[in-house]
């Protein structure tokens, strides 16, 4: 197939827009600065846009549907997951699974074909639209299922790829792939079927090379498109470790993590380059990546990315941070 993630428009900058944060993740957003920023996106040139039925219940996709069905149906790429399905439930809590005022439904896990198939479309009837351009399986991982996993993992192998290959000849879905933070059920799945993309979410990053020896490289051989998510580690590499408690992996970060991030610190600061932009560009500079999804908040979160894509950094940053064994020294560099 041909497929490939648009870079933002003018710029060239290889950066999507991640829709957790309209999910409000953390924290709320409102209706209108989730608009502002899916609009100050789009403006920048941004074409390529990513959610999940799990951020914020619905709420993301909503929100999402609601800023980009007015645009061209072609002019932009589009990426939802399937895995969870939403009941409706008004007795339901209101803040879950990281996310605060959330819609009233509740999740329940459905890997199989027919879920597949009602979550797709439950997705579409959410944005207001007719096509996902792409979908990911989302989370069919260990951490997430533990003693479920295998099973998990067949039923991703026998019935929900399959449901999403069926989708796709229907017309209703562009690519099919894995929305993930985990290496090897990746790996598991690459044993067995064939992807379109996957969505690696924070396996790949400044901080955290565990994509690099197996995966990226067997994506590259396979065609396999790869959207990164989770650049900044779910936020260490964008605050740094001198401001509040920082975060890695949607956790507080680990002393080995607050210590390498505080080494990789000192090498930006002499050599004058934000660790942001450090973290962003590091992680477009292997040649299987074909985009970042950020996960802006808002919009001024958006535009630092891009002022930190075109911030210049010297070879000699790339070199000292191999030397100090900070990173991997086969790991590609801009």
């Amino acid at each position: 197939m041909t497929f490939f993630f648009p870079a933002c428009a003018d710029s060239g900058l290889r950066l999507g827009l991640g829709g957790a944060p309209l999910g409000n993740l953390f924290e709320a957003v409102s209706d209108d600065e989730a608009r502002h920023l899916v609009d100050a996106a789009w403006r920048s040139g941004c074409r390529s846009f990513d959610t999940a039925p799990h951020y914020g219940h619905g709420l993301s996709e909503r929100r999402l549907g609601d800023a980009l069905r007015s645009q061209g149906r072609d002019a932009f790429v589009l990426s939802s997951k399937v895995g969870r399905l939403l009941i409706p439930d008004a007795s339901t809590a209101r803040s879950q699974h990281g996310y605060v005022d959330i819609l009233p439904f509740r999740q329940t896990w459905d890997f199989s074909a027919a879920g597949t198939r009602r979550s797709v479309e439950d997705s579409l009837q959410r944005l207001g639209l007719a096509q996902l351009d792409v979908v990911y399986v989302h989370d069919p991982d260990a951490a997430t299922h533990g003693a479920n996993a295998p099973g998990v993992l067949r039923q991703v192998l026998e019935e929900t790829l399959p449901a999403l290959e069926q989708l796709k000849h229907e017309g209703l879905v562009g690519a099919v792939g894995l929305g993930t933070n985990d290496v090897a059920v990746v790996l598991q799945v690459l044993a067995e079927a064939d992807l379109d993309v996957l969505m690696l979410a924070g396996r790949y990053s400044l901080l955290d090379h565990s994509g690099l020896p197996e995966l990226l490289p067997a994506c590259l051989a396979r065609g396999v498109h790869v959207a990164l998510g989770g650049v900044f580690n779910s936020g260490i590499l964008a605050t740094g470790t001198r401001g509040g408690v920082p975060s890695f992996n949607y956790a507080p970060a680990a002393k080995p993590w607050l210590q390498r991030t505080a080494q990789i610190e000192t090498v930006c600061e002499a050599f004058g380059v934000p660790l942001r932009a450090a973290a962003l560009q590091f992680a477009l500079a292997h040649p299987a990546v074909d985009i970042v999804m950020l996960g802006a908040r808002r919009v001024a979160e958006w535009e630092d990315a891009q002022a930190m894509l075109r911030y210049p950094v010297t070879p000699e940053f790339w070199t000292e941070l191999r030397v100090q064994g900070l990173i991997p020294v086969h790991a590609p560099t801009p």
